[in-house]
């Protein structure tokens, strides 16, 4: 039996309305595809049924944002905050029932579930209720024009101003069915857009969760649409729709240029949060003790399982070797296991495939070279989908396992000789996400981060600024998004001009 609710309420709700069917236009309707089962990749025991839409509809909650949508654009900005404001109170009602969801269908650790994911989601809501009434007009400067061909002359002044795109497919990813679903639907709503949304298929009944907050909060119908599936042509009826302005979609690059393809041929416009293969630049100067703990989180967080993690560590020879034990010292401290239990720091992998996936890279570390430090094997465990905290040691900037972004526990280490190598071998990357510098010179730090082809760069920490951009460069990603950067990314800039 499934551990969801064991307050007796979380089960009940899972194997609902709000999970066993679509949300469209307001209504939860029967899924013409039937259903497929969500899987609890700690337990390997079925969490509930998911809705398999049909490509109809599909077209259908499409449909029914297009509609929504004349009404919701116009409604002021503070009803709208009013509705953002709201459904964060009810998320953080039911938070730990959400979180009890959350984890049996992600296998995140309690505390990840309770203030990472259905904590953060809450948050982002009542951000973008704020960010629904931030200023969308900017004054442009009066201009003088010359008497011509096309009219008379004089002063003409002019203004600039953000309006809703439209109708928006949010597509999300399945590490977090809580706060990658509220980053995307929050600032759309919040510029009077209308979405539809379709979860990743590992964990969507999270995100049905998310819309019964918003139907609760007072969302017209038709605002918010969720429909999910197992099938690859639930998502490219979403991203094909003819009634689709703009695409928003987190997960690997191969989908996004996927995506991206289609989005060309109906001129659709895109927001992009695609791989990752983060660089940590680790100096001799540098405060080992914060680096590790900041590398290590690539162990524990997620299961490595997030596209900002410092997966591909750059460590200066002057400290090579102490930042190796170091490393390997941490991951062998940390509890594999059950993420329910609080001891447990590394919990599963999302699915059996993805532990295979993972596995096949460890296994080709080893064929190209690297040096095993610790893990590498699957834990003993009786159930789920477990791999052991991976550490490999002198790698190279042409193995696979540097290049490819592996999704999972596992840390690789190059060694470099100077600032310019470690910069060089930083920036021979496809992908161009998050990097790290750790340096005692901060000055150094900065001059290094100046040259770093990321869209972001943490010195000496893998914090973040929640209101500062957030995207990647190279094949990471398109756009940006995060603070009122989010706002700006679900609009479109109109320009209205007069004569003075």
């Amino acid at each position: 039996m499934s551990t969801v609710g064991r307050n007796g309420r979380g089960r009940g709700r899972a194997a609902g309305e709000a999970g066993s069917r679509l949300f469209i236009g307001g209504e939860w309707v029967a899924p013409e595809g039937g259903h497929y089962d969500v899987i609890d990749p700690a337990t390997e025991e079925v969490v509930g049924p998911a809705p398999e839409a049909s490509p109809a509809q599909v077209a259908a909650a499409v449909d029914a944002a297009r509609d929504a949508f004349d009404g919701w654009s116009r409604t002021a900005p503070e009803e709208r905050a009013a509705v953002l404001d709201r459904a964060a109170r009810v998320i953080r009602r039911e938070a730990v029932g959400h979180a009890e969801l959350a984890q049996a269908e992600s296998g995140a650790t309690t505390g990840t579930a309770r203030a990472l994911q259905v904590g953060v989601a809450a948050a982002r809501f009542a951000r973008y209720a704020r960010g629904a009434l931030e200023p969308v007009e900017t004054a442009i400067p009066p201009q003088v024009n010359a008497a011509g061909p096309i009219g008379g002359g004089g002063v003409f002044g002019a203004v600039a101003v953000r309006r809703p795109v439209g109708v928006v497919t949010c597509i999300t990813s399945y590490n977090n069915p809580w706060a990658n679903p509220a980053g995307k639907v929050a600032p759309a709503l919040a510029m009077g857009n209308t979405v539809v949304v379709k979860p990743a298929p590992q964990d969507p009944l999270s995100v049905y969760r998310m819309a019964e907050a918003l139907a609760e909060a007072g969302a017209p119908p038709g605002v918010v649409n969720v429909v999910s599936g197992a099938r690859p042509e639930v998502g490219e009826a979403a991203v094909a729709a003819d009634g689709v302005d703009m695409v928003s979609f987190t997960g690997s690059t191969a989908v996004g240029q996927r995506i991206a393809q289609e989005c060309g041929r109906g001129m659709k416009r895109q927001l992009m949060e695609l791989g990752g293969k983060g660089a940590a630049l680790v100096f001799d100067d540098a405060d080992l003790a914060s680096a590790v703990s900041g590398i290590g989180t690539t162990f524990s967080f997620y299961s490595g399982q997030i596209c900002t993690a410092p997966t591909r560590v750059l460590a200066q020879r002057g400290i090579y070797q102490r930042l190796v034990a170091g490393l390997a010292r941490y991951a062998e401290r940390l509890t594999v296991g059950d993420p329910r239990d609080p001891a447990t720091v590394v919990g599963p992998v999302i699915s059996a495939a993805h532990r295979d996936r993972v596995e096949g890279y460890i296994a080709l570390a080893v064929k190209e070279g690297a040096r095993l430090v610790t893990g590498g094997e699957r834990p003993e465990r009786a159930r789920g989908f477990h791999v052991a905290p991976t550490l490999f040691a002198d790698c190279t900037g042409a193995m696979r396992v540097v290049r490819e972004e592996i999704f999972g526990p596992v840390v690789t280490v190059v060694p470099f000789d100077d600032e310019e190598e470690g910069i060089a071998l930083a920036n021979d990357s496809d992908y161009g996400l998050l990097d790290y510098v750790w340096s005692g010179d901060v000055a150094r730090a900065f001059r290094v981060a100046g040259r770093l082809r990321a869209g972001g760069v943490g010195i000496n920490t893998v914090g973040r600024n929640m209101e500062a951009p957030f995207g990647g460069f190279k094949r990471s990603g398109v756009g940006r998004d995060v603070g009122s950067y989010a706002l700006h990314a679900y609009s479109e800039l109109q320009s209205i001009v007069w004569p003075g």
